[in-house]
């Protein structure tokens, strides 16, 4: 099976079978993480296939969670999980940041080359940025109090922050003002647990 089948199958498996026409952007995507990856260290899995699962398949299993025309990708790093959302979702809108320069100019000729047209770049902190979005979504943050610190400013009325955790971070602590909800996401193939905490006013 190649690459592109295994992200098709992917696709499949989280009922994401409407969009196989992304499979090729999703693809070429992979590549340029692998080709900058030798260069700038985006991340520490290099195996394409790994990838798929890791990366790819981990992004888009939050996507029966989504809601709202835009969405903030804190601390997006290689453009995940935002890129391959933003690739199935053209009527969002995905704000990607990160603090660090070599990563956004990373998601920037990703953008160039795949034709992206719903995603903006930003270098910049999360506690420095302003504005409202609808979600605010991370797999990078390592407290989940940190993370309502750092980005409930962001917040428009009604919207929610979006925390991606394995099954060792997963445990909800009292937030004052927040109420929270944990949802445990099928990832195919990953054998590890993954969870979604739902953050809210």
């Amino acid at each position: 099976m190649n690459l592109k089948e295994k992200i098709e199958r992917g696709l499949v498996a989280l009922s994401l079978e409407s969009h196989l026409e992304v499979a090729d952007k999703l693809e070429q995507y992979l590549a340029l993480i692998t080709k900058w990856n030798k260069v700038t260290n985006l991340t520490s899995i290099d195996n394409p296939e790994q990838m798929v699962l890791v990366h790819l398949l981990d992004s888009l299993s939050i996507q029966p969670y989504l809601s709202g025309p835009r969405i903030l990708d804190v601390g997006s790093g290689a453009g995940l999980p935002g890129i391959p959302l933003a690739l199935i979702n053209e009527d969002k809108d995905f704000i990607l940041l990160d603090s660090n320069g070599k990563k956004t100019r990373f998601m920037l000729q990703v953008t160039i080359e795949l034709g992206i047209k719903n995603i903006e770049v930003v270098q910049s902190r999360a506690q420095d940025f302003q504005g409202e979005f609808d979600q605010v979504v991370c797999r990078a943050f390592t407290g989940t109090d940190d993370f309502v610190k750092a980005c409930s400013h962001l917040l428009a009325p009604g919207g929610s922050l979006l925390a991606m955790k394995g099954p060792a971070e997963s445990e909800v602590t009292p937030l004052p003002g927040f109420k929270q909800s944990i949802h445990q996401l099928n990832v195919p193939g990953l054998p590890s647990e993954r969870y979604l905490i739902e953050i809210g006013r």
